[in-house]
This record gives C-alpha cells, structure tokens and sequence, in this order.
C-alpha cells in the first residue's frame, strides 16, 4: 500500500453517479481528455471505465492533468497547517497528512473536489477484506496471507487515529470535529487511498536521501480501471500527469492503466478485487520460511539432527537469509526470492560435516559467483538435488494444508458457471485469489516430485 504508480478499478461495484468534471477548472485546461475517448458505465470491466471512442496508436495521450488540480496535502487550503505539525504527523504508513486533508475536504462544504468525492458517495463501494467480517474474511481467504494484512492493517489504523490523527483534530477544534471526522470515515479513506491513489516516483537516489514520495489523488486518471497485461501508464511531466497508451487500442476497447506488478492477493487486499486465472501473468504463491523449517525439523529422525537444523536455521537468521515472519516467493515462471530460497534449501540439506565445514569457511563467501548469480527458474527447480527437492516438495505439501478446500474443488467450481455466479462477490474474489496460488504451488510439486 502507498508504493502505487497507478490504481486499479474495485471491480463489481454498483451504478456510478453521473460522471461531473467541475473539479478540473477549464482555466488550466487546452483538452483535458482525448476526443479520442469516453468515460462510460456500459463496456467496462468495474462501474466505469475509459473506452476507445476511435482507434488510438501507442504513445497517444488519452487524458492530461494538471497537477494544480491534484488532491494531496500540498494542494489542501490546510496545507499550511500540516506543512508545520509535519514532525508530529509522522508515522509508519506515511499517509497521514494525506488522509487528514481528505478528512477535511470530502467533508468541507465548500472544498473544490467536492464533485471528485460525489463519484464515490459514502464509500460503500469500497469492498476490501478490511471490511469483511473477521469470520468471513477467514473462511474465504485463510491460507493466501490476507487475514494477516488485514489484522495489521486495522491495528496500524487504529494506532494512527487514536495516538496521531484524534490530538491533532483536538489542537484544532475550529477544523475538524472528532464526531464528524470519526475513526470508522478514517477507516474507509485509508482504502480510498489504497485503492485510488498515484505515488510519484523518484530516482533511486533521491528516494534512498528522501523517502517515497506520498500518495496524491489525481482526478481522471483514476477512473481507468487495471489490469496485468494493460495497454496505458501514467507519465509524470513537471506541469501535468499524462495518461499514454502502450500500444494500438481498437474501437470500443476499454483503456486499462496498471500500477505495478501485484500478486491477486494484493490486489484484493489493496483494491478489493483480484483478476480470473489465467488472467493475471503476475501472480504469486507464498511458503512460509517456518513451514520449509517446519518441513526440515519434521524430516529430522533424531533429536541430533533436529537439533542440527535448529542451528542451521539459526544461522540462516545471522546472515538475514529468513525470518518468523518472511516468506518465499513464487512467480509462474520463476522464485522471486531465489538468494534466500537457494541458500535455505543447501543448508538445510547439509550434514553435519558439510555445515560445520561451510560455516568454518564463512560458507556463503565461499559460494561461486555463478552460483550467486544464478536464477532460480522452473527448469533450475527441476534440476535440484534430491534432498532439496524433497525438502520443497513437503514444504509446499504443508502449505497446501493452510487453505480450507483443495485445488479440484476449486477447479470444479470456476467450471460450473452456473455455481459460480451463485456466489457472492467476496466468494468470486476470494476463489480468483486461492486459486491462483494453489496453481503455482501444484505447477512447483510437478517440478520438483
């Protein structure tokens, strides 16, 4: 959350207001938006989209906005005043000052993005899992890491508003109103934010000295809805933020922008929808790196060895290589994490010689360049040695075990349209995202059995 450089449509949301543009001034303005192209309801993938009116080429610009019309901190009429409590405002997300001049505009009378805020009415559109019952949210997404974000989320939420957002709204009661500005509105503009805000990129070097840039919210630009294999992004000018196509875009099509590569999981979690398999060619599965030494210790037929691959995992904490709460990642074609994946794997396969022998010789120095550089990709998991192979194999066989229905059950309901479209949004949602994970887990058992 907070790193997008652009932002996906929450997707099944219900009939959208009339599309009003009277927050872009026609002063900063010689064509705001294509002619080339329509806003519609009808056509899109969520409630509204942008559709090709006329054929468009790449690298045409399909909509130019301003950045004297962007929603952020520097652009609120407070932004004076949180310009000097920034020390006080500062937490972890980095989203506060945002979100408090959100609290005071979509609830000021008189702010000039009050016809922005119309599009979505009170938020009820906003579908994220944080919404969900804790008993729904754990039924339908437990085993694909979201139960976990979600819980953090709320906590940080709530940590936020009570020790950070409540003093500063009370140091200036002719501004805000706790009342009105209540801990649930807050609640659902983080989403907002998560689900429709632009965060600016800087070069690497300004960003190691400054930090990420804070998200903005950037009218028009956000009504594009996303998608992986997308055919628009979002370029940053010194006047004005431009949405350009990436390649030719037929009559009638919708113009799709995209915000990075995320896994459906994120997707849902961030944006409260997750695209249809095989739709979303950056999706990911995750194995715990206690489950690979859960895995280890289970495969251990002596307390000797169950003691050895205590201190190995030890080892592998010093040199940063896993953690209680990290985790490997697995794209379709490849490991994400490979370093970490790789070196967990060959030292937990050594003996007790060979780990007592790599550790005298400050083993992970020790390692060819080749082998450091080396990708972990489906044809080099195939080819692993056997003990790390079956050490992978369990791992994933554990993890398979965390999600509450099997891959053939899922599978027989994606198929029987019939069933399918009598569940509800968040069981569709939720199917797109265990099933998606359980493809790459069942694809990484087939390489490594």
């Amino acid at each position: 959350a907070g790193g997008t450089e652009g932002r996906p449509r929450s997707a099944g949301r219900g009939p959208p207001p009339p599309i009003s543009f009277s927050f872009l001034p026609p002063r900063f303005f010689t064509a705001p938006l294509s002619p080339k192209v329509r806003l519609s309801r009808e056509g899109a993938v969520a409630g509204y989209g942008m559709l090709a009116a006329e054929e468009l080429e790449a690298g045409e610009v399909v909509v130019s906005v301003p950045r004297s019309v962007l929603l952020s901190q520097h652009t609120s009429p407070i932004r004076a005043l949180l310009q000097d409590a920034q020390e006080s405002l500062q937490s972890q997300s980095g989203w506060v000052p945002l979100l408090l001049a959100l609290l005071y505009e979509y609830t000021a009378s008189n702010s000039q993005w009050q016809p922005y805020f119309s599009l979505w009415q009170d938020f009820r559109s906003l579908d994220h899992p944080m919404f969900w019952p804790e008993e729904e949210r754990t039924r339908l997404l437990q085993g694909t890491g979201i139960p976990e974000a979600v819980d953090k989320d709320l906590a940080n939420i709530h940590l936020e508003y009570s020790s950070i957002i409540l003093p500063f709204m009370e140091s200036h009661p002719n501004i805000f109103d706790p009342k009105l500005h209540t801990l649930e509105l807050y609640k659902q503009l983080v989403a907002f934010v998560m689900a429709y805000s632009f965060q600016e990129p800087l070069e690497e070097e300004d960003e190691d000295e400054k930090g990420p840039n804070p998200p903005m919210m950037v009218p028009v630009a956000d009504i594009l809805n996303h998608v992986a294999n997308h055919n628009a992004n979002l370029e940053y000018a010194p006047q004005c933020l431009r949405m350009v196509t990436t390649q030719p875009i037929g009559k009638g099509q919708e113009i799709f922008n995209t915000y990075g590569q995320m896994a459906n999981w994120q997707l849902l979690h961030m944006y409260g929808f997750a695209e249809p398999y095989p739709g979303n060619t950056n999706d990911t599965a995750d194995i715990q790196m206690v489950t690979v030494r859960k895995a280890a210790l289970q495969r251990a037929k002596s307390e000797a060895q169950q003691q050895l691959v205590s201190e190995q995992w030890d080892f592998l904490c010093q040199l940063e290589m896993v953690g209680e709460e990290g985790a490997f990642v697995l794209g379709w074609d490849e490991v994400l994490t490979e370093e970490e994946l790789s070196m967990t794997l060959k030292v937990l396969c050594m003996s007790e010689e060979e780990f007592k022998e790599y550790k005298e010789q400050d083993g992970w120095e020790d390692d060819s360049e080749e082998e450091e550089n080396s990708t972990l990709s489906n044809e080099a998991l195939s080819k692993l040695k056997t003990p790390c192979k079956k050490l992978l194999y369990d791992s994933v066989l554990l993890t398979l075990e965390s999600y509450g229905s099997d891959l053939k059950a899922e599978q027989d309901l994606l198929n029987n349209k019939e069933a399918y479209e009598k569940l509800s949004r968040r069981e569709q949602q939720a199917l797109h995202v265990r099933y998606g994970q359980k493809r790459i887990l069942h694809q990484l058992l087939e390489l490594v059995r």
